[in-house]
């Protein structure tokens, strides 16, 4: 259906924009400003209608919706040869004529039709091309993403592991080697000075054997000079050891001797590391230091068992350590053969990488003489020129990713041929009610608003296409009930379904005010004005209200009804309340989540209408103000026009209520009901008796006491960031029994200390003007006490001890104390 131009409606709630009206709050100031009328109409759409030759035309305006005729009739170019061919029969010629003329008309009308509703590009073939070539993109390109992502975090995770893990070992080795040379060095101490006892020598040699089982045979050599009568040498041997591998004194000895070089470089200051595997076929290490002294070079040689260092070298799953000298020859291996045989690895790239680089760890890529990518960690250690290197496959640790990728992509293809199949038949559960619906909308374009085409839509389907087709039946409903309808200010948003008909319960902040003493107040009026008095009655309502609804609108308020003088406004009626959380698990997140978001809602409702009825006190000072100097400008002239100077009694509740569309079927409107409304009512009642201009229910107070009032439950503190909007209150010292919730007390608003008067009115009011005399009504220079408050407004005090809320007006029973 060709989509008509829309227009706004009067009295619907938009905000003001140039030139560009919308229906939203106003997000800083939440007001809301009526529509004027606009006398633009709606492009007639053409109605059938039963008279003959009439075709009635339905036009949308601004200020009802009427019925307009055409002008002028105009025919079909087809209709009219019918009618020559019925008016001139006795010309066989020029009605042979016309009949040809007439099926040449009908066949281009025909044919003109056909192209228009003939479909050149099948929706079905659309959807399986569009579709396909979409999902061959989107799984491909998620596919290749996920597969590079995972490999690229997967190579990433096994650099920092290897990195780790080189780490651990390496921090390993190094505390075994430096617990084994101080282990070493102490015992050199120890029969050092023990001296020529040998007894004492032989028992710390057996001692320190058996608490140091890895520590194979220490061999020491010094030499005061160059002469050989200086050289001494002692060898001290693990008895248990060379018994477990059947080795002999003479064995070690004769390997010490033979590793002459690294002994000398252990003289000159050097740390060596050599593999002695080897010579002995067992694992064990050689480690040669130099021995400090005064006076001659001294060295101490101890062979090291390789068996318990090896355990941090095992063969694992993935990554594999191994430690090597300064000559890139291996120490410990988790390959025994490497290990025993003393394989050289200086040629490998890793260790090249260690024995040339500066720095004591790194790591690095590298391919191997087969061609495979591995990843390479190495630490220097900080005892001897020699480092421990962890690496790990590349393919090993992508093979799981390589894996994923194959399946990925069979995946894709089976799912790319399932779903070019399903999308050729869902195409065809497509084509079908569209054509029903294009013919549907057809006839509502032409006016027929309950052609018989609406009962072959299917109602029934969950998808879109079902949506729409409940939404085009919907359509002749709303429009055969706007022509029932008068045109107010919610039947725009009745149209586009932004408020429906059905009632719906809500949490909401309602507002009661009324002026005291009104009935005399209008007395007086029509003593003095007689006749005139209804305009002049009128006129300072007007006024009055005109200030008290700017303050409601400026809060986001709805105002929904005026009866009389008294005003009846709410907050939170417009929103979208669901109350499904309250039927979730107490513990549920989401129950968590939807109430207190529902409590921030209902919070902000209740501060707004208070802030509300707090700038209402300056409204109605200021209007006061005005009207005194009204009437003394007016007073020397006959039947002298004056405004009165007047109180008013507001009543605040918070609370659950039935929000919708009240009325008959020929007038309606949108307010609300229930006890929180009545109650509200009842808390602006009894103002007059309580001496208070502004009163507020027990619930509405729970709600906003632990924010934005002092009191015993918040330990009389306010956080910084709710001090703005700080209320004073004071609490009605008469208590009263409450149908369903027992005893309750009203609380009088005092002030609002930190409530910006200048800047709450002059947000969209540029000329706003702060009145100096007026600013008593609230702010810093506010009241503090109710006390202070009644003496501003001249309330007199109440004796509360007279006070009798058990009124029939305020149905409400005092409990005795």
């Amino acid at each position: 259906m060709n989509a008509e131009p829309k227009s706004l409606e009067y009295g619907e709630f938009i905000l003001p924009q140039k030139n560009k009206p919308s229906q939203k709050l106003e997000p800083v100031q939440g007001s809301f400003v009526r529509v004027k009328p606009n006398n633009n109409a709606v492009s007639p759409i053409p109605l059938k209608k039963e008279t003959k030759d009439e075709t009635v035309y339905f036009s949308s305006s601004v200020q009802d919706f009427i019925f307009e005729e055409p002008e002028e009739y105009i025919p079909r170019r087809s209709d009219e040869i019918a009618k020559f061919l019925a008016e001139d029969k006795k010309s066989l010629k020029i009605e042979k004529a016309a009949i040809k003329l007439l099926k040449k008309y009908e066949e281009r009308e025909q044919l003109e039709e056909e192209r228009a509703d003939k479909i050149r590009r099948p929706i079905g073939v659309k959807l399986v091309v569009i579709i396909s070539f979409l999902l061959v993109l989107a799984v491909g390109t998620v596919t290749y993403a996920v597969s590079r992502s995972m490999t690229e975090d997967t190579r990433s995770n096994a650099e920092e592991n290897n990195l780790a893990i080189n780490s651990r070992t390496a921090s390993d080795t190094e505390n075994r080697i430096n617990t084994a040379i101080s282990s070493v060095t102490m015992f050199l101490d120890l029969m050092a000075n023990s001296g020529d006892n040998e007894s004492a020598r032989r028992t710390i040699e057996t001692l320190f054997f058996d608490r140091n089982k890895e520590i194979v045979a220490i061999y020491y050599f010094s030499s005061e000079d160059s002469s050989e009568e200086s050289v001494s040498k002692a060898l001290f041997t693990s008895d248990y050891f060379l018994a477990a591998h059947e080795l002999e004194r003479e064995t070690i000895l004769a390997y010490m001797e033979q590793e002459n070089e690294s002994g000398e470089k252990a003289k000159g200051g050097s740390f060596e590391i050599l593999n002695a595997s080897p010579f002995f076929n067992i694992p064990v290490m050689a480690l040669f230091c130099p021995v400090a002294s005064t006076s001659g070079k001294r060295f101490v040689g101890f062979l090291y068992s390789s068996s318990g260092i090896g355990e941090s070298y095992a063969a694992g799953n993935v990554n594999q350590s191994f430690f090597v000298n300064n000559d890139g020859i291996v120490l410990v291996h988790s390959d025994l053969e490497k290990m025993n045989g003393g394989a050289d690895l200086s040629d490998s790239p890793i260790v090249k990488e260690m024995l040339e680089s500066n720095s004591s760890n790194g790591q690095i890529p590298f391919t191997d003489e087969t061609g495979a990518e591995y990843i390479g960690a190495f630490r220097k250690l900080e005892v001897g020129t020699c480092g421990v290197i962890t690496v790990v496959k590349t393919s090993v640790v992508l093979e799981g990713i390589r894996r994923i990728t194959i399946r990925n992509l069979y995946i894709m293809c089976v799912v790319i041929a399932i779903a070019m199949m399903i999308i050729y038949f869902f195409a065809k559960s497509l084509s079908n009610p569209l054509r029903h619906l294009t013919a549907v909308v057809n006839e509502v374009n032409k006016g027929n608003f309950n052609t018989e085409l609406f009962d072959e839509l299917k109602l029934k389907r969950k998808d879109e296409i079902g949506v729409l087709e409940r939404s085009t039946k919907n359509e002749r409903e709303i429009l055969n009930m706007v022509s029932r309808l008068t045109n107010k200010g919610v039947t725009k948003a009745v149209i586009t379904k932004q408020i429906d008909f059905e009632p719906h319960l809500k949490d909401i902040t309602i507002f009661f005010s009324d002026i005291r003493g009104f009935t005399a107040i209008s007395d007086g009026f029509k003593k003095r004005f007689g006749e005139r008095s209804a305009a002049e009655i009128i006129g300072f309502l007007n006024d009055y209200m005109s200030r008290m609804v700017a303050c409601i609108n400026k809060t986001g308020g709805i105002v929904d009804k005026f009866e009389g003088d008294a005003i009846m406004a709410a907050w939170g009626v417009l929103r979208n309340d669901s109350f499904e959380w309250e039927s979730m698990n107490k513990n549920s997140v989401t129950r968590i989540l939807k109430e207190e978001a529902h409590s921030a809602y209902v919070k902000s409702d209740a501060l707004s209408a208070i802030t509300c009825c707090v700038a209402m006190r300056y409204s109605l000072m200021k209007y006061n103000k005005d009207a005194e100097a009204f009437t003394e400008k007016f007073k020397n002239d006959p039947l002298a026009k004056y405004k009165p100077h007047i109180q008013i009694g507001a009543g605040l509740n918070s609370g659950r209520a039935t929000v919708g569309f009240m009325g008959s079927f020929d007038k309606m409107e949108f307010t609300s009901i229930g006890d929180a409304v009545n109650f509200a009512s009842r808390a602006e009642a009894s103002n007059k008796p309580c001496g208070t201009d502004i009163l507020i229910t027990q619930d509405t107070y729970d709600i906003l006491k632990y924010d934005y009032i002092r009191c015993k439950e918040n330990k009389f503190i306010i956080k910084p960031h709710n001090i703005l909007n700080e209320i004073v209150v004071e609490q009605i010292p008469v208590e009263f029994d409450v149908k369903g919730k027992g005893k309750q007390h009203f609380y009088g608003v005092v002030n609002m200390p930190n409530f910006d008067i200048e800047q709450f009115f002059a947000s969209d009011d540029s000329k706003f003007v702060l009145d100096s005399d007026c600013e008593i009504a609230c702010g810093p220079r506010g009241p503090k006490t109710l006390k202070e408050l009644r003496k501003i407004l001249g309330i007199a005090e109440p004796d509360f001890g007279q006070v009798n809320l058990d009124a029939e007006e305020n149905k409400i029973k005092v409990a005795v104390p």
